[in-house]
C-alpha cells in the first residue's frame, strides 16, 4: 500500500510511537485510565493537540445519551479508543465506528494494552463526508 492511500500517515506514525512507548514502559497489566494518563503526558510533550474524554453525541435524533465518550480526539481528525481488556471484539470495534460516524471523522484507532503484543487497529470511516 502506498503512503498516498494511508489516512494521516505522519500523525498516525507519531501516535503509533506513543502507543508503543506507553506499552513498553507500563507493560500489559495497568488500568485503562493509567494508559490514558501516560498517552496524555506524551501528547503534551510532543505538542499534539488533543481532547480527552470527549463527549460524542449520537447522530441519531432518537438517541439522547451523553455516556458516549471517546478517550481522545487528536487534532480534530482521529479518534483514539484505549482498552485494557484480555480480548477486544466486535462491540469495541462498533463503538469506534459509531464515534466516527457521529463526528464525521475518517480514522479511528483502537488500542488494547492488555494484549501480549500491541497491535493498534486502524478503523476507517467509509461514510465520511469531506
Amino acid at each position: 500500500m502506498s503512503l498516498e492511500k494511508v489516512v494521516y500517515p505522519e500523525l498516525s506514525y507519531s501516535l503509533g510511537g506513543i502507543f508503543f512507548k506507553v506499552s513498553n514502559e507500563l507493560g500489559c497489566f495497568c488500568k485503562e485510565n493509567q494508559y490514558c494518563d501516560a498517552i496524555e503526558k506524551l501528547l503534551k510533550e510532543r505538542k499534539i493537540n488533543y481532547k480527552r474524554e470527549f463527549c460524542v453525541k449520537s447522530s441519531n435524533d432518537l438517541i439522547r445519551d451523553n455516556s458516549n465518550r471517546a478517550d481522545f480526539i487528536i487534532e480534530n481528525k482521529i479518534i483514539i479508543e484505549v482498552k485494557a481488556k484480555r480480548i477486544v471484539g466486535r462491540e469495541e470495534y462498533n463503538q469506534v465506528k459509531r464515534y466516527l460516524n457521529s463526528l464525521n471523522f475518517k480514522l479511528g484507532i483502537l488500542v488494547n494494552f492488555h494484549q501480549r503484543y500491541l497491535t493498534p487497529k486502524r478503523i476507517l470511516n467509509s461514510n465520511c463526508r469531506e
